[in-house]
Formats: structure tokens, C-alpha cells, sequence
């Protein structure tokens, strides 16, 4: 369990596999009412462990703009990203939004092993709760930018299956569109068009970059620890603590799940096949790296607004690397027991078959020269059963979102 343990709960597989959670995380949310009758003898955590554990909060973060994005924070632009968010017709058929696979209900998720727009596609769909902490996008990392990689569905044939023009069209011959772009931008839509894509990609952004998740359980146990308040502390179901323990010691989980989203996000290889379908393979980073590097929308490029390139560091000096292949995203943990299937293919259907995978990892599916930071866990049924409830208590039942904008809506 120390690199990517990748966020869904079932949706797909059976609709009956959500009960579980949902009941675990209501049970969990219910924890602040009174401390546990006839609790055991609290779990008791190494200064490491406390360390690493204090880490991951406190949450939530406070808001930060994107330098790349002049329209990052602005109320403007996230009130017309969100309208683009929801609405089909800036798709090739008019028949798909970008909430088509990125659904509030399932916490910007969908359910499904691999995500279906015009076609389906060969990965699942990642979250989008908490995406402004991101230093890369998408399960191969080929965006920089959180408006750079918003571009890509809007093009992609199997996604959105539009066109440059056809999209700036679109913004321009819409009235709701064009009068929410000129409130926006404080300009009609020009005639270039892939100003306008651009400019719309970032009002994308600035929509995306708020979709926070809500506190958990977890984060109330991390507060009462940092404060030293054993009294709250006992309040969080001693399974969860035991599970934190693991997590945080002999799990090793924090060398890839660290911080305030449970994630460093950086690239793994977890021993996950990486075959789309026989003679087909997905590339994982090694592809991302090659797309990121020859991208007009990256940030060393001319669509940044951020005129001294400070955000393209990494950008700049990442290198291209054998070991690349078939490694993925590092995804954050929180909600992780409402976002099922998991990992990069959707192939592992709830928490206990993560849990299973990371226990008895099977190490002759590891690169021989990767940076080889996994081992077989080897945990007993009781240690299973007490990581998932750690997990299941990162998560809230409701994401917390609601529509702000609706196409009923004046604009004038």
C-alpha cells in the first residue's frame, strides 16, 4: 500500500456494493455525538506516526489562484465554467457535458470501470474534488495546467469530439454563452478562435479549481490530535485508528498518500496490467511525458498568464525515462470509499480488492528498475478490516456541492 491506492467505491458493479460504505461513512459521521461505551484502550501513535498523520491536515486548505490563469478566483469566470461544465451542446453531438463522467452525485466520478463519452475510453474517470492541488492532470500526467488539460476532453473524439472551431462557434452563436463570456473576459468573443477555446478552458478551471471536498471524520481526529484533545480523539471509531496506525507506520502508505489530499502526485507503477485489451497497451507516463513535451497548451508555452513562468519548473526539467512505462497518477484518498472502481483501469472493484492487491502484491509484475517502493503487506483478516475503515473515514456521503448557476438564469 505505499504508492497508488487509487479512489471509487462501487457504483457500477452493483448498485447493492454502495451500502456498505454509505452506512460505514453515516456511522463515521456520527462519531462526534459521544465517545464510544465500553471503548477500547486508545490506539497510541508514535512521534513518527503523529508526525505523518498531523501532515494531511488541516482541512480544508486555504483557497490559492492558479498564476497561469487570470481568471483563476474570479466569481465571473466560475459562474460561466460552470455553466460550460453542464451544458451538452459544446459537444461535437450536443449530447455530452464534461458532468457526463464527472457527476456531483458520485463525487465527480461515474462509476464505470473506463469512462464513456461519444466512445469509451481507455481509463477511468479520476475525481475532480480537490484537482487545484494537483501538479499534473490526468492519469499519465500529459496535462500541466488545470485549463490545459480542460482543453482535451472538449477535442477529444472519444469524449467530447469537437473541434477548435466548432467549439469557439459554439460560445459565440449561444446567447447565454456569449453573454456569460463577455461578463467574464469583459469582451465579446474575438474571432481567433482558439482564443475563445482557451479563454473557455480557463473559466473551466476556475469552476473546477472549488470543487473541494468536505471534512471527514479523519480531519476531526486530526485536529483533536494536533490540539491534544484525548477526549474528542476517542470519539473516532477505534477500527479507524488502528487502520491510521497501519496506514501511517508499517504500511509505509505515507511515501505516496501524504498531505492534506493523501497524495504526493507523482507516478507509480503498483503492479496493475496496463493492457487496454490483447495487443494494446496503455503507456501511462511515458506517453503523458512525450504529449506534455510537444503540447501548445503546457506551461512553458504562449497561452500561460504567467508572464515569468514560475508554475513551468516542472515542466521544464521533467525527463523522459524507460521506468515511465505503465505508471500512473498517485490519486488523493479522500472520498476514496465513495469513488469506486479504482485504479487507472477501473479493474479493481471495491476497497477490500485494493486492500487484497497491496497485501499480496504480486512483485514479478514490478519494474525491474522502478523504484521498486512496494511490498507485499502480508495483513491479517483484523488488519484489513481496520485499513478500510481508516479509508472509509476519509470520506463524506455528500460531496457537498451545489449548483450555483443554471441555464434558466438571466444573463444580461
Amino acid at each position: 500500500m505505499t504508492a497508488s491506492l487509487p479512489r471509487r467505491q462501487s457504483l457500477a458493479n452493483g448498485r447493492g456494493r454502495l451500502a456498505k460504505p454509505l452506512g460505514v461513512a453515516f456511522a463515521l459521521l456520527a462519531w462526534s455525538a459521544s465517545p464510544q461505551a465500553d471503548a477500547p484502550a486508545p490506539v497510541t501513535f508514535t512521534e513518527i506516526e503523529r508526525t505523518r498523520i498531523l501532515a494531511h491536515g488541516p482541512w480544508p486548505r486555504p483557497a490559492t489562484r492558479d498564476p497561469s490563469n487570470r481568471m483563476s478566483g474570479r466569481a465571473e469566470a466560475v459562474a460561466f465554467g460552470e455553466r460550460l461544465f453542464f451544458d451538452t451542446r459544446l459537444s461535437q453531438n450536443g449530447l455530452v457535458s464534461c458532468a457526463a463522467c464527472h457527476q456531483p452525485k458520485r463525487h465527480w466520478t461515474d462509476g464505470r470501470e473506463r469512462a464513456i463519452g461519444l466512445a469509451v475510453v481507455d481509463r477511468n474517470t479520476p475525481s475532480l474534488q480537490n484537482v487545484r492541488d494537483a501538479r499534473w492532470f490526468g492519469w499519465d500526467g500529459a496535462g500541466d495546467s488545470l485549463w490545459g488539460q480542460s482543453i482535451r476532453p472538449l477535442l477529444d473524439p472519444r469524449e467530447m469530439g469537437n473541434s477548435i472551431a466548432g467549439v469557439a462557434a459554439r460560445i459565440r452563436e449561444i446567447a447565454d454563452f456569449a453573454c456569460h463570456y463577455r461578463q467574464a473576459f469583459g469582451r465579446a468573443p474575438p474571432a481567433d478562435d482558439t482564443v475563445v477555446v482557451v479563454d473557455a478552458a480557463k473559466a473551466l478551471a476556475a469552476f473546477e479549481e472549488t470543487l473541494d471536498s468536505p471534512r471527514t471524520p479523519f480531519d476531526e481526529f486530526r485536529d483533536a490530535l494536533s490540539r491534544g484533545d484525548s477526549q474528542a480523539m476517542a470519539r473516532y471509531p477505534a477500527a479507524a485508528q488502528r487502520g491510521l496506525k497501519l496506514f501511517a507506520g508499517r504500511g509505509r502508505c505515507e511515501l505516496c498518500h501524504g498531505g492534506p489530499t493523501f497524495s504526493n502526485g507523482e507516478f507509480n507503477d503498483t503492479g496493475i496490467a496496463f493492457f487496454i485489451e490483447p495487443g494494446r497497451v496503455d503507456p501511462g507516463r511515458y506517453g503523458g511525458i512525450k504529449q506534455l513535451k510537444v503540447s501548445e497548451w503546457n506551461l512553458l508555452g504562449a497561452w500561460s498568464d504567467d508572464p515569468a513562468r514560475t508554475t513551468a519548473t516542472s515542466t521544464r526539467y521533467v525527463a523522459l525515462e524507460h521506468r515511465n512505462f505503465g505508471e500512473f497518477k498517485v490519486p488523493g484518498l479522500r472520498d476514496v470509499a465513495m469513488t469506486a472502481p479504482y485504479m487507472h483501469n477501473g479493474s479493481l472493484k471495491t476497497l477490500d480488492d485494493v486492500v487484497n492487491h497491496y497485501s499480496e502484491l504480486p512483485l514479478d509484475r514490478l519494474h525491474a528498475d522502478g523504484e521498486r517502493l512496494l511490498v507485499p503487506l502480508k495483513l491479517t483478516p483484523d488488519e484489513k478490516r481496520d485499513l478500510i475503515a481508516f479509508l472509509e473515514s476519509l470520506s463524506a456521503p455528500d460531496p457537498g456541492f451545489q449548483r450555483r448557476e443554471t441555464r434558466a438564469a438571466v444573463c444580461n
